[in-house]
């Protein structure tokens, strides 16, 4: 089964009104150009606590209006959306992802369960992971370090069934020494490799998506089974990633053959 998906490399929000334009933009383009299902980038509404930028402090109420206006614009533009936004609950405050179908129904979230060090301040770490689908892709979600640190994550949903993980993060600031000029250069920051490995140890696609900041460490790319960058938004250049995947071609072979009995300490 062919599927396309898309991955997004917005700007950073200057307010979360910019955020919900970002969204519609690249959604409505995504949309145009064949998307079933775009990915943005990890606590993009109201936008991620980076050192140098300022997200705008958003009460429950706003979040919940953002968050009803994501689901007009996944509708109007008949395109799944995956938002990664922060999100009060029971006065716990968290780091999550909803997933939203193309006729704006709310299909379920994933909360980021493993936190950065830097990151327990901020938010409350999640307890349950949960895998996705809609029109027959599985679709699972790990939120940056997660991904980048805990490889376990991922193969949590290639092993339930999994054919790709989105992976939405925020790897960069505005103070960097270079810029990639390649996706995957030997030259670059780890975290590509990384994303490429979790795609490899899997036997899966592995979908990421990144702000596009001054000095990114990363790109908004998908990458398929065997480690190949399908696709990927240049540097620097705000946009999106599509590539149009084959859901056979992610058996999750190495993931199910993992024997963690076999483990032996």
């Amino acid at each position: 089964m062919l599927k396309k998906i898309a991955v997004a490399a917005p700007a950073y929000p200057a307010s979360l009104n910019d955020g919900l334009n970002w969204v519609d933009q690249l959604s409505a383009e995504a949309a145009a150009a064949g998307a079933e299902i775009i990915c943005f980038p990890e606590s993009f509404l109201p936008g991620y606590p980076q050192e140098g930028f300022a997200p705008e402090v958003c009460s429950a109420r706003q979040l919940e209006e953002a968050l009803l206006a994501i689901r007009g614009t996944a509708k109007q533009h008949g395109i799944a959306i995956i938002i990664p936004m922060d999100w009060y609950e029971d006065a716990v405050y968290l780091n999550v992802a909803f997933v939203i179908d193309k006729g704006g129904g709310i299909l379920g979230r994933q909360t980021k369960n493993q936190l950065d060090p830097s990151e327990d301040a901020i938010w409350t770490p999640g307890t349950q992971r949960s895998l996705f689908e809609i029109d027959g892709l599985k679709f699972g979600i790990v939120i940056c370090h997660e991904g980048f640190r805990y490889p376990e994550t991922v193969r949590w949903a290639a092993r339930a069934g999994a054919h790709v993980v989105f992976h939405p993060n925020l790897s960069g600031g505005k103070v960097g020494s270079s810029i990639p000029s390649e996706w995957g250069s030997k030259e670059s920051p780890f975290y590509e490799k990384a994303q490429m490995m979790r795609a490899i140890e899997n036997t899966i696609y592995f979908a990421t998506s990144n702000y596009t900041l001054p000095y990114p460490q990363s790109a908004s790319a998908v990458i398929d089974p065997a480690g190949h960058c399908m696709a990927y938004q240049p540097y620097g250049v705000p946009g999106f990633a599509m590539a149009e995947i084959d859901t056979e071609k992610a058996t999750g072979l190495l993931a199910g053959r993992f024997r963690p009995e076999r483990i032996v300490g």
